[in-house]
């Protein structure tokens, strides 16, 4: 079986909206039931609320406001009405001792009967009506800065293999540049192999400089910066690259790309991360970082064992995140025993979101050429997967095919000859 499934897309715990991460903030939350305060606090600890300095307290609006008579607001407030007070005089009471500047989230109570306009005029950035969950409450922080910074919130997808050798690098480069020419959305790979990485022969680029010249540079990488390192690949598609070289050693801190994917972020909507086979601080940070994950895997045990684990782990870390995707590569491969689609499925729990077919001239002509497998072949299965993968990635959902009538090639036949039939209309002198 080859092809693409995603049940995981309907599912409304997952949604495909893309909320962007918020920059360094202080959030300040006075709750008024437990639960709003437990939401909160859970939303403290989302990665999207990573660089956020937040702290939640119960209260409501008359333990805000007598908190700020004394003390300075911090960058947005997070105040729940229980409906037992008129929220507009304490909305008024509040923007007494309120900071220009600061930013107000509003969870309500069914029982508020203010009108959402009243509530803007005193100076209310969003109203969410309770009882809210976790991720109520980060898409309302984070909607208060991707909406109102007049920047780019790239969205970012990490591609990783179960295994060495698994094809997880062809996978993401074909998907990047996919997404890069069919959905037309400039897009960057960054190749974070740097001793082993491939992006720059795929591409049949050579650049001078690429990823370790931002990540080893003395100064915080800005927009100028990565503009210079940046190799053009097609006119959407800019490819950040491995120096594939190994005159040193490449060891980095958990946060050592941080500010790379945070300035790319600013400036480009769709960032694909071709990941390495390792295990360490900054290849675990740059995947639960990501919008989205796609795991990798050959169909044989050590695959299936190491994308269970993989799974479990980033599911883990990333609750109120879509649960990471996997893709079956290079199945059907002569003579080799193989776990089944369907059982390696079980296993996971979850479908493949593509199973790719073996074919060792097809990808071993692209890798050989620098070509993606589209420019090899345009009308092979694979291509239509990649198609689909990056649709989906994307945030765009399948694309889905008119379906063919059966009586369409009959109807074609019957016009054709009807025209040959007729004599042509002459105009009347």
């Amino acid at each position: 079986m080859t092809g693409f499934h995603d049940e995981e897309a309907d599912d409304p715990r997952h949604p495909e909206e893309h909320i962007a991460p918020v920059p360094r903030i202080s959030v300040q939350a006075f709750c008024e039931t437990e639960q709003t305060l437990a939401a909160v606090t859970a939303a403290g600890q989302d990665r999207r609320l990573a660089k956020a300095h937040l702290t939640a307290r119960d209260g409501g609006l008359a333990a805000a406001i007598e908190v700020y008579e004394t003390m300075p607001t911090p960058n947005v407030i997070v105040i729940e009405s229980d409906g037992t007070r008129d929220i507009l005089e304490g909305l008024d009471d509040l923007a007494g001792v309120c900071d220009p500047g600061t930013r107000v989230v509003v969870i309500g109570n069914p029982n508020d009967t203010a009108p959402y306009r009243e509530l803007v005029r005193r100076g209310v950035n969003d109203y969410v009506v309770g009882p809210v969950e976790t991720l109520d409450v980060v898409r309302s922080i984070c909607s208060l800065f991707s909406a109102s910074e007049a920047i780019i919130t790239g969205r970012v997808i990490a591609v990783v293999g179960a295994k060495g050798g698994v094809g997880a690098s062809t996978v993401a480069h074909n998907v990047a540049w996919t997404i890069a020419r069919d959905l037309a959305l400039d897009s960057v790979v960054i190749d974070l192999d740097l001793a082993f990485g491939t992006a720059g022969l795929d591409y049949n680029q050579d650049p001078a400089q690429g990823i370790a010249n931002a990540v080893l540079s003395q100064d915080r990488p800005d927009t100028a910066l990565m503009e210079r390192l940046l190799a053009k690949c097609t006119e959407r598609l800019s490819l950040l690259a491995a120096p594939a070289t190994l005159d040193r050693v490449y060891d980095f801190g958990a946060e050592a790309f941080d500010a790379i994917f945070d300035t790319l972020r600013m400036t480009t909507p769709c960032i694909v991360l071709d990941v390495p086979h390792q295990w360490s601080g900054w290849t675990r940070r740059a995947l639960v970082n990501a919008d989205d994950i796609v795991i990798v895997a050959e169909p044989d045990l050590a695959n299936l064992r190491n994308t269970k684990n993989m799974l479990s782990v980033l599911k883990a870390a990333r609750p109120n995140d879509r649960p990471p995707l996997y893709c079956l590569n290079q199945v059907g491969m002569h003579k080799r025993a193989e776990i089944e689609v369907k059982a390696f499925a079980k296993t996971m729990e979850s479908q493949p979101i593509a199973v790719i077919p073996f074919d060792s001239k097809l990808f071993s002509t692209a890798a050989n050429n620098g070509q993606m497998i589209a420019e090899v072949s345009k009308s092979h299965r694979t291509t239509e997967l990649f198609q689909t993968m990056a649709n989906r990635l994307a945030g765009r959902g399948e694309v889905k095919k008119p379906k063919r009538s059966l009586l369409g090639p009959l109807l074609k036949k019957l016009k054709g000859r009807s025209g040959r039939g007729s004599a042509p209309h002459r105009k009347a002198s």
